[in-house]
């Protein structure tokens, strides 16, 4: 057994507060995560607390896909939805699994999402929460990246100083706060986002491993201009690659994939607020390098920003409500590559700036 994941279960029970009593939900998502899960289950024991572990294998979901009707993938699974609201912790162990080889239907995959998005809106709002994307052999093998390298960058990313690297994102989160827009340009890519008024927050070691982030709410209708994707990222089972945004007034108005773009379609109509951005995130985790075309990694990576469509957070004094929230990453690290603030430069050229620098370990 790697003591590593022994680190990490400390480091999740100590995150959201597991104690005496608490009831804490686990969902865990592959077999090949087991080992972490076993460490985490005997921590809360040892506590004193109640855990309760529900397989939501995501080869169930693609069953689900393939098989159920159009009326039941749009209901919340029920056991999962039962979870939450019995639990004041949550805890989701996510492996990276990678996609059958055959072809999802990705008009139902978008309806099957957006069922699944109750579940998430019942853990904002029930629980303490922390998700954890654990990489496999399989899908590093997949994006052409060492695993050994996947995992212990993964380790790195979650086994951080948390309350040191607090500090410094509640500087930055401060700074932020005085800050009217944001501007991301690159060669494909002109957007800005108006953030005045709005709140930005620190993620860091509690909500999400890997973490590392600050985020806030943009203005719902002060986000202009276009957006270029050009990585392959996978959401739902489903590879996306291409992905272009154009938004007016804060809503997306055109976009455009190389491929996925039917699944993109069907997404940005899930329901009122799902073509608006409901999140501006900054990554500041030097210890992620390697893009993986998991989102949920790949946006802590220092020299990244991020948008996500839908669901926006209270605490950023968001309101866009939406049963989605799907997380997009553009990587900046690259020459022709700029992130403002108003007039202050955060990344030149592809360069962090002095404001940035502090975050590199």
């Amino acid at each position: 057994m790697d003591e590593r994941w022994v680190m990490l279960a400390n480091q999740i029970v100590k995150g959201i507060g597991v104690a005496a009593g608490s009831k804490v939900s686990v969902f865990i998502t592959d077999a090949s995560v087991t080992d972490a899960v076993s460490e985490f289950v005997s921590q809360c024991y040892k506590l004193g607390a109640i855990p309760q572990v529900l397989a939501v294998d995501e080869k169930f979901d693609r069953a689900a896909v393939a098989f159920a009707s159009d009326e039941m993938l749009s209901h919340p699974p029920p056991l999962e939805l039962l979870a939450m609201k019995w639990s004041d912790a949550h805890v989701s162990f996510r492996a990276m699994v990678t996609p059958d080889e055959g072809a999802l239907d990705e008009r139902r995959t978008a309806i099957q999402k957006k069922g699944k998005g109750a579940i998430a809106s019942a853990r904002w709002a029930e629980t303490r929460w922390c998700l954890i994307r654990i990489p496999s052999r399989e899908w590093a093998g997949m994006v052409g990246v060492s695993y050994e390298l996947l995992l212990d960058e993964f380790f790195a990313g979650c086994l951080m100083e948390w309350s040191e690297v607090e500090r410094k994102q509640d500087a930055l989160c401060k700074m932020l706060d005085e800050v009217d827009s944001i501007r991301v340009v690159t060669p494909d890519t002109d957007l800005r986002l108006g953030v005045a008024g709005r709140r930005w927050i620190s993620f860091s070691g509690q909500a999400n491993l890997p973490d590392g982030e600050i985020a806030t709410a943009p203005m719902d209708n002060e986000v202009n201009g276009h957006i270029t994707f050009e990585e392959a990222f996978w959401f739902s089972g489903v590879k996306i690659s291409g992905l272009r945004l154009q938004f007016v007034s804060g809503k997306v108005v055109e976009h455009s994939a190389s491929q996925g773009e039917e699944f993109v379609s069907h997404v940005l109509g899930t329901d009122l607020g799902s073509r608006f951005v409901g999140e501006l995130g900054i990554g500041l985790n030097s210890k992620i390098r390697s893009l993986t075309g998991d989102l949920l990694i790949d946006e802590k990576a220092l020299g990244t920003v991020h948008i996500a469509l839908g669901r926006s957070y209270p605490e950023c004094l968001g309101v866009n409500e939406s049963s989605i929230h799907w997380d997009l990453v553009k990587d900046l690290r690259k020459k022709g590559s700029y992130l403002y603030a108003d007039k202050k430069i955060l990344i030149k050229d592809g360069e962090l700036s002095r404001d940035l620098r502090v975050f590199q370990t």
